[in-house]
């Protein structure tokens, strides 16, 4: 029984060992199929999902599943040291080997609470092991909780950093593209200020920023858990407002920088499937359709008044549609798993943008509303 156990115990550390790696240290995704982590998040965020979806209350329901990134990490650490601790324990219980002067073996309960306060280096010192064995292993797991609580420390502000990366471009695409951003609203605006040259910086900034996220959360999947600071914002809704603007440029904008655009798009889809791979999300359809044919056809209007060049063909209508279907079902499934709201391509209301809303105003005037100063008006200091 003995021997079972201390095999048992040391193949747990070597799996719990293993998996913070690959999920703390190792800089590229881990391929194995089975991972303690993986099940983890799996399980956890059903879970989670489950009761949410009990929440009637829209805001009370997105705060609960914001809640969740970094409650299920701070519990992800918890599991690792309860485990390491008890294989610890289940192999020193497995020696026999006695404490102090009580010359009998010691109970299992007893050697959970030495593995305890041997990882947390507490060393209060009522047990200690006589066996040189038992020494070993006490030296051992005090040297190896000491240097987990440090790589679980120095892990935080990593993570963190690359949270604020993603979230610097999803805020500014609130004055840009609206909250949710929609690709027809950003379009609309640029064409109103006769600004379309200005794309080819904003489309290489999205591009970095599509690098980055795909980065970021192959080595870093907790980060996906992690949402904006306001509901109608997210990764997903700005990856798909990138995506979109990157169609409809290349199928119905004329007069742009095609390569910047393609090398835009191919980035991004390319963050897309990928995150689609690794959290399992097969494609699907998007629950409705994102771009009715009226609201197509009253994007491409508005184009046109504005100074744009269009093609509103029917061949350009197919290149858009040929463009959707390669990252459309992937951002649908993104977005149904991590419970956000995938935006549409262009939306007929008027958007209100985050920066315009507070308490005490519901809605400050826009931009383009404000009254533009004499450019010889003399102002006192």
């Amino acid at each position: 029984m003995r021997v079972f156990a201390s095999i048992f115990a040391v193949a747990l550390m070597f799996a719990v060992l293993l998996d913070a790696f690959e999920a703390m240290i190792l800089p590229r995704r881990a391929t194995r199929k089975y991972r303690p982590a993986r099940l983890y998040y799996r399980v956890f965020w059903f879970v989670w999902t489950h009761v949410a979806h009990v929440i009637r209350r829209r805001g009370i329901r997105q705060h609960f599943l914001s809640v969740f990134g970094p409650l299920s990490l701070l519990g992800l650490f918890a599991v690792w040291v309860t485990l390491l601790i008890f294989s610890f324990a289940l192999f020193e219980w497995s020696l026999a080997s006695p404490m102090g002067h009580d010359p009998s073996a010691p109970t299992l309960a007893t050697c959970v609470y030495l593995s305890g306060q041997t990882f947390f280096t507490l060393g209060f010192g009522d047990f200690a092991p006589t066996a040189s064995v038992g020494r070993f292993l006490s030296v051992l797991e005090a040297g190896m909780g000491f240097g987990f609580m440090a790589v679980i420390i120095g892990y935080l502000p990593v993570l963190y950093q690359a949270f604020s990366r993603r979230e610097r471009t999803i805020g500014l695409l609130d004055a840009r593209a609206s909250s949710p951003p929609t690709a027809g609203e950003l379009l609309g605006r640029v064409a109103k200020a006769r600004a379309l040259t200005q794309m080819d910086p904003l489309l290489g900034e999205w591009e970095s920023w599509s690098a980055d996220l795909l980065e970021s959360q192959l080595s870093f999947p907790v980060l996906a858990f992690y949402r904006s600071q306001h509901d109608n914002q997210s990764w997903v809704a700005c990856l798909a407002a990138i995506l979109d603007t990157c169609a409809l440029l290349l199928a119905n904008i004329l007069d742009i920088n095609r390569h910047q655009v393609q090398i835009t798009f191919a980035m991004s889809r390319h963050a897309a499937v990928d995150l689609a791979l690794i959290f399992k999300t097969p494609p699907s359809e998007p629950p409705e359709e994102r771009l009715p044919n009226q609201c197509y056809e009253c994007l491409l209007q508005s184009f046109a008044a504005s100074g744009l060049r269009i093609d509103n063909t029917p061949a350009a209508a197919a290149r858009l549609q040929e463009l959707r279907a390669m990252y459309e079902p992937y951002l649908a499934a993104l977005s149904k798993y991590f419970e956000f709201e995938l935006p549409p391509l262009a939306s007929p209301e008027v958007a209100i943008d985050n920066w315009q809303k507070s308490p005490w105003q519901p809605r400050a005037p826009g931009i383009g509303s404000l009254p533009v100063a004499d450019p010889g008006e003399h102002f006192a200091g």
